[in-house]
């Protein structure tokens, strides 16, 4: 009989936590399900932790909104509700983001009228394409190249690669979305709030 697509294959920590995964969530941030996952072994979760130390900070090659327009639509193309949802509610203010762009990132196309910009588009296209073959053409890889560098390149290339690997856990994991975090099927896609960039 199949499990419950609600109930996550291996469940998340609850508190009290023990110091040593304590230390672990304190590392990685809110304590999430997924964060309170992979601090089921505190040694996963700081080295996850110190990924992100580079690739979710300034120290990136990519702006916040680079970074997010990568993120966001790998999890869309993977399907994986619970990262979209997560990284929406807590980052498509800050990253600029209106509704029809959330749209598109969900189930659009980097040709839709609303990306205006063309670094949007090329970070678009490498993302989509990436995804469809693990491989850029010249003329994409160019194009990306063009609009956030050689250094934006390679991040955008790595952080696609990495969102993956978050999309595929959280779908295996059977994570369910946290509460109040929007859907990419549930058509909850909502103007964001605008805050400073991080």
């Amino acid at each position: 009989m199949p499990r419950k697509a609600k109930q996550p294959r291996i469940p998340p920590l609850e508190p009290p936590y023990d110091a040593q995964a304590a230390a672990a969530l304190a590392t990685l941030g809110p304590p999430i399900q997924l964060f309170r996952v992979l601090a089921r072994r505190p040694d996963r979760a700081h080295a996850v932790a110190s990924w992100g130390r580079y690739y979710l900070s300034r120290q990136t090659a990519l702006t916040l909104r680079q970074r997010e327009l990568v993120i966001d639509r790998t999890a869309a193309l993977c399907g994986a509700d619970y990262e979209w949802g997560a990284h929406i509610s807590f980052f498509a203010g800050k990253a600029e983001l209106d509704v029809a762009q959330l749209s598109s990132l969900a189930a659009g196309s980097p040709s839709d009228p609303c990306w205006e910009d063309p670094a949007d588009r090329a970070l678009l296209r490498a993302v989509d394409e990436l995804h469809a073959s693990c491989d850029l053409t010249d003329e994409t890889w160019d194009g990306l190249a063009a609009a956030v560098g050689l250094e934006g390149a390679l991040d955008a290339i790595l952080v696609c690669g990495w969102y993956h690997a978050i999309s595929f856990a959280v779908r295996a994991l059977r994570l369910p979305a946290e509460p109040g975090t929007p859907s990419l099927a549930g058509g909850s896609v909502r103007a964001p709030t605008r805050s400073p960039a991080r």
